[in-house]
């Protein structure tokens, strides 16, 4: 067993099951003992869909997703989707297959330093050295996973892949436990809640990573709160719920931010800021905090409580507390939803945009997958869709990238293939990614892609 076979071996204990990626001479070691070792390799068009699948994939499998590439301009295309695992906190391994030990550092053909290319968009950037690959993958492992959860990049000089391994697989590294709220935190936030006539919570992206997302679903419930979500955290309580109001900061936001700044309350649930600041739409109404860290919040906006800690302790928490009424009419959100949902859809006399995210919507079951892109489009599917289900509507808010959509639906299919999925992008997105399409066919996947096609650059 070489090192690059221990590395695939402690990964595949780590519950990973496939890498994406392009592949090179100093690929080749990490390509055969993934072949050996029953991990597959994905071949992409580009690395940066290679990296926005493994991000993906972190996101639905509980393990880190597995992005591959070589040096230099492999690397540079790979850190796109890097990037994207960064702000919008997915599990990612990213590896670089690089020059022999002896040549970096040199000014040879392709070489830069991968480490301050990967240090500002990961967790961690290490070097695999000889005698200290299982330490260092266990690592990178653990860090991935422990909150807030994002990329860990490993840099693998081709002389060390394929060294005999002088290690043997370890037990997995346990991931950082996030320490709990203290009781008196959660107290005053049900006093708050309590004595609120008019609360709205919010439900972010933090709450994607959460172990047990029916605990968000008996939170509003126990509480009657009337609850929005950010792009990214739909579907993690269905929308057809009668408490929903549906997304906010997209299409017809103005509806929105309406009927949150008439709140007496707002409770961020989960709210991370790097999707949309909160000065952005809550106006002068107070906000309660509850998520795993202080939020970022501009001098504007009146904080007057937060919540810090494990989510699924302080939600469970929220649960358990006496429950508390307010003024909201059910009436009153029912007629909210049926006026953003008709703002969204403006009679016209042509095939429209509405129209046709309305039949997919229709032709997909309900706990079908959507992954979609960035661009004009973005803004009504994240208004207009209804999604019922975690984990269902795939898109990248904090990045907010362009090029995510196809590769994400690939990555979708294979790490649910018993779902079915969709993948529904704009035409500039399309043109960016349309080799990914090959991707598809050559797996063999059951995937529909539509377009939006505009004829332009919409929204840039």
């Amino acid at each position: 067993m070489n090192n690059a076979d221990l590395i695939v071996a402690i990964l595949k204990a780590a519950g990973i099951a496939h890498g994406f990626g392009i592949p090179s001479g100093n690929v080749l070691p990490l390509m055969d003992a993934m072949r050996k070792g029953g991990v597959a390799f994905v071949l992409t068009a580009h690395e940066g869909s290679a990296s926005f699948a493994a991000d993906v994939t972190g996101r639905l499998t509980g393990a880190p997703g597995l992005a591959i590439a070589t040096l230099g301009p492999g690397a540079t295309n790979l850190a796109t989707g890097v990037g994207s695992a960064w702000l919008d906190r997915s599990p990612m391994i990213a590896i670089t297959c690089n020059l022999n030990t002896d040549q970096l550092g040199r000014r040879v053909q392709m070489w830069i330093d991968h480490h301050a290319l990967f240090k500002p968009i990961t967790k961690a950037t290490l070097r695999l050295e000889r005698g200290r690959i299982a330490e260092a993958v266990n690592a990178a492992l653990a860090l991935a996973m422990s909150e807030p959860m994002g990329p860990v990049h490993l840099d693998l000089p081709e002389d060390v892949a394929l060294a005999p391994a002088t290690e043997t697989v370890p037990p997995p590294a346990a991931r950082t436990a996030m320490a709990c709220a203290a009781d008196a935190e959660t107290a005053r936030a049900v006093e708050l809640i309590a004595a609120a006539k008019r609360p709205i919570a919010v439900i972010g992206s933090s709450a994607m990573r959460l172990a047990d997302p029916s605990l968000l679903h008996k939170v509003v419930e126990h509480h009657s709160l009337p609850f929005a979500t950010t792009t990214m955290a739909k579907g993690l309580i269905d929308e057809d719920h009668p408490l929903s109001l549906g997304c906010i900061e997209r299409g017809c936001r103005q509806l929105q931010r309406k009927v949150l700044r008439s709140a007496d309350l707002i409770i961020g649930l989960g709210y991370d800021t790097i999707e949309v600041e909160y000065e952005a739409w809550i106006g002068d109404v107070p906000l309660l905090q509850i998520d795993i860290e202080p939020p970022d919040v501009a001098p504007s906006v009146n904080l007057v409580h937060h919540v810090g800690g494990d989510l699924d302790a302080s939600l469970a928490r929220l649960a358990a507390l006496p429950p508390s009424a307010n003024r909201w009419a059910a009436q009153s959100l029912a007629d909210h939803r049926r006026t953003f949902q008709q703002a969204l859809r403006p009679q016209t006399n042509s095939f429209s945009a509405h129209a046709a995210i309305d039949a997919v919507r229709r032709a997909l079951p309900r706990d079908g997958v959507l992954s979609f892109d960035v661009g004009a489009h973005t803004h009504q599917i994240a208004s207009q869709w209804t999604a019922h289900g975690p984990k269902t509507f795939l898109i990248t808010n904090g990045w907010s990238s362009m090029g995510f959509g196809l590769p994400g639906a690939i990555a979708a299919k294979l790490a649910r293939p018993d779902l079915p999925a969709v993948c529904l992008i704009g035409d500039g997105c399309f043109q960016m990614t349309c080799g990914e399409v090959a991707t598809a066919k050559r797996l063999g996947l059951t995937l529909p892609i539509v377009v939006l096609d505009d004829k332009w650059l919409g929204l840039i």
